[in-house]
């Protein structure tokens, strides 16, 4: 697997440096259009609907159309304007009980590793979701947009789990549910029994997508006579910070203490220490990471340079024939 995001965990003073693992996969088979005569892949052309002319992506905004029809184009300076979220901390916010959260506020499943020096903190975070029965609400800049996302375990891993924003998920509002309905009380045993009968164990494994494995038995009998593409996946750097991992049990008092005293007053004198060493850590890990940027952008600007020179070459044995 390939870590999406690097950054750090951050509860109280306690930092746990950790890289991000999509933890699921669609399995389904995806098809190009191609032309039947001679399996040539289909292109769309982007078109503008008013002048007909095709229209490159620089010419490309983003608009937006009311519920009145009026249309609103957004610039690139416009989208410019508008806050970021560029961070490499997943924040917590508060640790709720499990049983609070809906399942349909779910979004997308990522795994926690923790860096190699993290080990021990993680396994603190981990232990203790399991011993106080909480998840861990937090926020995470992801894709350039703040997510609300919750911290829970899986067997031996932390899980980040996305979520939606309230907003987002619908009410079931359905007429027919406001219905009075009359159960007898010999229908509800009867439907109570059945369920009784039908009772098992969730195995996950005993389920099988039976279509997506019909199409891949006609897929792999058309490859038998020689088809077959591959495709090329291409690795972004990646130049996030790496936390600090500081004395945890020191961390984790200094972290009680300010939160008992998070009344607004004066910070106590134990809480104050951390503070100026988690600045500190801050500007240690910026300036490693400002060193190494020109190193890379020298190196990208090397490399035009080497494709240019052994294409040469080619261009004149190809005139000379």
């Amino acid at each position: 697997m390939r870590a999406i995001w690097k950054g750090a965990v951050s509860f109280g003073l306690v930092n746990v440096p950790v890289r991000l693992f999509a933890a699921t996969e669609e399995h389904d088979i995806r098809f190009h259009q191609v032309h039947r005569e001679d399996g040539g892949r289909i292109r769309y052309k982007r078109t503008c609907s008013v002048c007909g002319e095709e229209v490159s992506y620089d010419d490309i905004a983003k608009g937006y159309e009311s519920s009145d029809g009026q249309l609103v184009i957004l610039t690139d300076e416009d989208l410019e304007s508008l806050p970021v979220a560029t961070g490499h901390e997943i924040d917590v916010v508060e640790f709720v009980p499990s049983e609070q959260v809906d399942p349909i506020l779910f979004a997308k499943s990522y795994y926690l590793e923790p860096d190699a020096r993290a080990a021990k903190p993680y396994a603190l975070l981990r232990e203790a979701l399991i011993e106080t029965d909480r998840m861990a609400i937090v926020k995470i800049a992801l894709r350039q947009k703040e997510t609300l996302a919750v911290l829970r375990v899986r067997d031996k891993a932390i899980l980040l789990q996305t979520m939606l924003w309230p907003d987002e998920v619908r009410t079931a509002d359905f007429a027919s549910l406001e219905t009075d309905v009359e159960l007898r009380p010999q229908e509800l045993k009867m439907a109570a029994s059945l369920i009784e009968s039908m009772a098992a164990d969730f195995e996950p494994s005993d389920f099988t997508d039976e279509y997506q494995g019909k199409v891949r038995e006609l897929i792999d009998a058309k490859l038998e006579r020689g088809e077959s593409a591959t495709l090329e996946t291409e690795d972004k750097a990646d130049t996030s910070k790496k936390g600090e991992v500081i004395d945890l049990l020191t961390a984790l008092q200094r972290s009680v203490d300010r939160a008992r005293g998070g009344d607004g007053g004066e910070p106590s004198a134990s809480s104050s220490q951390p503070s100026t060493d988690a600045q500190s850590t801050r500007k240690t890990t910026a300036k490693k990471a400002a060193s190494k940027t020109p190193a890379k952008q020298a190196a990208a600007k090397r490399a035009p340079a080497k494709k240019t020179a052994t294409k040469a070459p080619a261009k004149k044995t190809a005139r000379s024939a």
